[in-house]
């Protein structure tokens, strides 16, 4: 007897294939990490990314090599409804990669970043004072953390920008 509420099964092909497709792509955005990372200079600034990049080539690697082995059996990957509820983060998430950091400067555009995301994933409503306060006061934390982690505890250089 079938379970009504499990999805069917995807053809191996299709299934093996929603896994090796975003294994090579974080196989690629590993690669130009690293390549970025260990080609910049002054080198002691660039420590702590050249160590982040190195096990992530070394894990975008294993995962990689799992799928095109086909060893890769979790999960039926992303339905495209999964996929666009995923989209706006990750939206945010380029344009904050891409331009706010280095414009704004690396805190002031993580935190618009952090906030914005966890308005658009709150299922509180938008006119709900206690729902901002929480999401202003989760951001600020989270940032005060990265912060701590960042500056004082790695002491890595963060973009700079208009607001710090």
């Amino acid at each position: 007897m079938t379970d009504p509420v499990s999805k069917p099964a995807a053809p191996a092909s299709a299934n093996r294939l929603q896994h090796l497709v975003p294994a090579l792509i974080v196989l690629a955005v590993a690669a130009v990490v690293a390549v970025t990372s260990w080609t910049q200079q002054p080198a002691d600034v660039f420590v702590f990314p050249r160590l982040v990049s190195v096990f992530f080539v070394i894990l975008a690697l294993w995962n990689a090599t799992r799928a095109v082995l086909g060893l890769s059996k979790v999960g039926t990957g992303l339905s495209l409804r999964e996929a666009l509820n995923i989209l706006p983060g990750a939206l945010v998430m380029i344009a904050l990669i891409y331009g706010a950091a280095k414009f704004f400067g690396f805190y002031a555009a993580s935190s618009v970043a952090f906030l914005t995301i966890a308005t658009l994933y709150d299922p509180a409503k938008l006119t709900s004072l206690r729902a901002w306060l929480v999401r202003i006061a989760v951001s600020a934390a989270f940032m005060g953390v990265i912060y701590l982690l960042f500056a004082v505890l790695l002491r890595v250089q963060t973009p700079r920008g208009l607001f710090f």
